[in-house]
């Protein structure tokens, strides 16, 4: 979307009563939120990670989140960002269940990357006791998968 057109939006959203405009075209999407004095717009091209922001507004901390319960044991963690899958195809029997017993480097899960399916391993031998994700979720780098004890 070109510089003029993005003016133009901002100014709509200025001068009238909306607050909040998205529009999703094939180059990206934009949005555009009104608080009080100030507009803030987003914009993102396909597959950007993060969204350059072109003018700012004050942001509210968010909420704070419950206190996490611990976790105990061995925590298999993911590896990569990507698409948790427990079987290597739908309808399949997961690769790793609470209370089977895993080896080290046994297949544990799938997780999809930029169309690539990844088998991830065990790193340590033992019993499943936890799955922390549920099937076809959205995973981070590092977040954990798996308990084993």
């Amino acid at each position: 979307m070109d510089l003029r057109k993005l003016k133009t939006l901002i100014d709509l959203v200025s001068d009238s009563n909306i607050a909040e405009l998205e529009i999703t075209e094939a180059d990206g999407k934009v949005r555009i939120v009104k608080s009080s004095p100030v507009v803030t717009v987003a914009h993102a091209a396909p597959m950007v990670a993060a969204a350059p922001v072109l003018a700012a507004a004050p942001v509210a901390a968010p909420a704070a989140a419950p206190a996490a319960p611990e976790l105990t044991g061995h925590i298999i963690k993911s590896p990569m960002v990507g698409t948790f899958y427990r079987a290597s195809s739908p309808g399949a029997k997961a690769l790793a269940d609470v209370g089977q017993q895993v080896k080290e480097g046994q297949a544990v899960c799938i997780i999809e990357a930029m169309k690539i399916m990844n088998e991830i391993e065990s790193d340590h031998a033992g019993t499943i006791t936890k799955v922390l994700v549920e099937n076809g979720q959205a995973v981070e780098y590092g977040q954990p998968l798996f308990i084993i004890e």
